[in-house]
């Protein structure tokens, strides 16, 4: 398949996406990789309360101009991707456009692995990130408790991929750059769901 088609059935998705609205218990975001759509499951709680504890950690901790946010869409649609992480850091100035932001733009990307589709983090947005020039990208996951942190994006044979890589343990302190997320702040799925 060519790179011009790859675009074409991209562009295609896009539009759909736009006015697709996913029934429940989806959620009414939606990612484009691969030339699919992924609905997702809505997040639970305590998904969005590790979100929510991250990015407040962060914050006080980043340079004027420099914000954590819950927010955002990313898209490069000549790689058909758009993509939501749960955590971005980036430059302000970045979020000031009526479309999806540049992923370029990120400095880091945190995603909280959702128990409905963990693949999603770690294979497609393992693969996909780098590529996209994500230079920091952290994985964590409330299901056991632990999370990955990938760095150091080096290209071989024409493909970007993470050269480093340190898992933690919730209770770690994890250091992106010059920041610093405490894990044992972060809740736990529930291990006995009744």
């Amino acid at each position: 398949m060519t790179a011009a088609t790859k675009q074409e059935i991209y562009r295609h998705l896009r539009a759909f996406a736009a006015h697709f609205t996913p029934p429940a218990p989806f959620s009414p975001r939606v990612e484009i990789s691969d030339g699919q759509i992924i609905m997702m499951m809505s997040p639970a709680g305590r998904h969005d309360l590790a979100a929510l504890r991250i990015e407040r950690q962060l914050q006080p901790q980043l340079p004027p101009g420099i914000v954590a946010t819950t927010s955002g869409d990313i898209e490069e649609a000549a790689l058909g991707q758009l993509r939501r992480p749960d955590v971005l850091v980036l430059p302000e100035a970045a979020m000031d456009t009526d479309d999806a932001i540049s992923p370029r733009a990120l400095l880091a990307a945190v995603e909280i692995v959702s128990p409905s589709n963990p693949e999603n983090d770690y294979e497609s947005k393992l693969r996909h990130y780098p590529q996209l020039g994500i230079p920091h990208y952290l994985i964590v996951d409330p299901r056991d408790g632990t999370c990955v942190h990938y760095w150091a994006i080096t290209t071989r044979s024409g493909t970007a991929a993470y050269d480093a890589r340190v898992p933690y343990v919730f209770g770690d302190k994890i250091t992106i750059r010059e920041w610093v997320i405490d894990t044992g702040e972060l809740p736990r799925y529930d291990q006995d769901p009744q």
